[in-house]
């Protein structure tokens, strides 16, 4: 082998080992196949769950500050928060006033499970608007990654038109819990509109 040949082959394998990720990794603004859910540490960021979903989407449970201000540092525009507001009093600070401080955009769609607060398509509808409109990466917490999980995996199946298998699989891997006694219907079902039978239902007592 020539001199030539070989520097020419170490090149190309340089560039094979150290290049960038495909922009089928993007998933905000996108109408694309959507990857699966990627664990990430949580010591000191998030309650009970943290996950990134491509390069621009994160799922987890409730923040910390420290988190707030790194998923800034890290592109993050805009923080979609599912919980009500009895429940962020009792966080030790003000979210809303923080994300406004770091420039970011904070969309609150509090979901209870109530008559005022439903797990329904319009709580559905506003999201995958704000995944359509987003400028930048985008956080969707809510406590501990439950109803995000939930409000997710209707967003792969109606707006993603990903089987529904496939997107239990993949909210499963964060923090679905169907397996929960929860009632008739489950925040998924609510969200979509519609009963799903391939999720899991609590065994009978």
């Amino acid at each position: 082998m020539t001199r030539r040949r070989r520097t020419c082959l170490l090149a190309a394998v340089f560039a094979a080992t150290f290049a960038v990720p495909a922009a089928a990794q993007r998933v905000v603004g996108t109408t694309g196949p959507v990857p699966a859910p990627v664990a990430l540490d949580i010591t000191g960021l998030f309650q009970e769950k943290f996950a990134s979903v491509g390069d621009d989407v994160f799922i987890g449970g409730q923040p910390t500050e420290r988190a707030l201000r790194e998923l800034k540092a890290k592109g993050v525009t805009t923080v979609v928060n599912l919980r009500m507001p009895q429940e962020m009093a009792r966080i030790g600070f003000d979210e809303a006033a923080l994300l406004k401080e770091l420039g970011l955009t904070y969309v609150s769609i509090p979901l209870g499970g109530t008559a005022e607060n439903p797990y329904a398509p319009a709580a559905l509808d506003r999201f995958a608007a704000t995944m359509a409109g987003a400028k930048g990466k985008v956080l969707l917490h809510c406590t501990i990654a439950w109803r995000a999980s939930h409000l997710w995996g209707a967003y792969l199946i109606r707006d993603r038109k990903m089987p529904v298998a496939q997107a239990l699989a993949h909210v499963r891997s964060v923090n679905l819990r169907e397996d929960r006694p929860f009632g008739p219907q489950q925040p998924i079902e609510g969200f979509l509109g519609r009963t799903l039978p391939e999720l899991q239902r609590p065994k009978a007592q």
